[in-house]
């Protein structure tokens, strides 16, 4: 296996643990009496992701590493860790709401409101970079940005009230 596709298969690796990791603390949350908001555009966000994972697979091929970009998506490795430790049981990938819990403000959530989104907006793009694929990432860039101009919305509004709220 090439360099290129040992990263590809770390990154699939660890999206389908999270994806297990997210499965479980939603299950637990809702079963506590936690509620789902914006159901309806989260089969729209994971066909995204997966189409970019996809279209990496199909490209990568012995394609040159930046081993520059490479090193800032494994800063943003560690960034991702720091957010899922952060919420804890509270991470998932769909927008859980417990209404008596807290906002959580410690970690990265001191520097900013939605630290998450703001990883994935990178990765979304050093990655593909990391290849010399900047169409990719211009694509995915733009198509991330719609969607999360969809979530950040829905998630405001659940977690602060019908009050508009900057993202």
């Amino acid at each position: 296996m090439n360099a290129a596709y040992a990263i590809m298969a770390f990154v699939t690796l660890q999206r389908l643990s999270e994806l297990v990791i997210a499965r479980r603390n939603t299950a637990r949350l809702l079963a506590a009496g936690a509620r789902e908001v914006g159901a309806s555009h989260y089969p729209v966000m994971v066909a995204m992701h997966s189409a970019w994972l996809a279209v990496l697979w199909f490209t990568v091929g012995d394609r040159p590493i930046s081993l520059p970009l490479l090193a800032v998506f494994a800063v943003l490795q560690l960034l991702r860790v720091w957010v899922l430790a952060t919420l804890g049981p509270r991470w998932t990938t769909r927008i859980i709401v417990t209404p008596e819990a807290p906002l959580v403000k410690r970690g990265p959530f001191r520097f900013v409101r939605h630290p998450n989104y703001m990883v994935v907006t990178a990765e979304i793009a050093v990655l593909p970079l990391t290849f010399g694929l900047v169409w990719v990432a211009l694509l995915f860039t733009v198509l991330n940005a719609a969607m999360l101009t969809v979530r950040i919305g829905a998630e405001n509004r659940a977690l602060y009230g019908n009050a508009k709220v900057s993202a």
